[in-house]
């Protein structure tokens, strides 16, 4: 019974944050958590911004390329993401997006919502790049990492728990 108490307790509180170990975690205190679908809808907007600048970009590269080897023109899009090139434009995005506007990427700042450092009032370039590389260990296992949103008492998925970051709900 103690149990079920323990458990209800802990997702009773899931949509605020809880610190547990720094004074800077403790500073975030009580801060709203974002939801899954404000998390998922800012994602799908950040990745099709980096389509709308990897495509045209991947055309002309591609156009030069047949170009300059006196090819007939035949380009070919395709966003593989087993391809290593086509994994550096979501890192290159997500990290240089986090770090460089402080948590808000477009698709944070259109739904309200903000990633936070768990340990320093400002995101760092490694923190935000080790997040964006995080991304991958959420989509192992079927995107397991992305799932445990509904079961971190934080809200957090790997990726954030890997970079040390929450998702907070922007105040007004």
């Amino acid at each position: 019974m103690e149990i079920a108490k323990a458990i209800e307790q802990r997702f009773k509180n899931a949509r605020f944050f809880d610190p547990h170990e720094t004074a800077r975690a403790q500073s975030l205190e009580g801060l709203p958590l974002a939801s899954f679908w404000q998390r998922a809808a800012a994602f799908t907007i950040d990745f099709l911004i980096v389509l709308a600048v990897y495509i045209p970009f991947e055309l002309v590269q591609q156009y030069f390329k047949l170009k300059a080897l006196h090819h007939p023109l035949h380009i070919a899009m395709n966003f593989n993401l087993h391809e290593l090139e086509d994994l550096v434009w979501l890192i290159v995005y997500s990290g240089f997006a986090v770090w460089l506007t402080d948590g808000r990427t477009v698709g944070k700042r259109l739904l309200r919502i903000r990633v936070v450092s768990l340990k320093q009032p400002r995101i760092s370039l490694w923190q935000a790049i080790e997040r964006a590389l995080g991304y991958g260990a959420s989509a192992l296992e079927g995107g397991f990492g992305f799932i445990q949103f509904f079961l971190h008492h934080n809200r957090q998925c790997v990726h954030d728990r890997i970079a040390e970051t929450i998702v907070v709900r922007e105040q007004r």
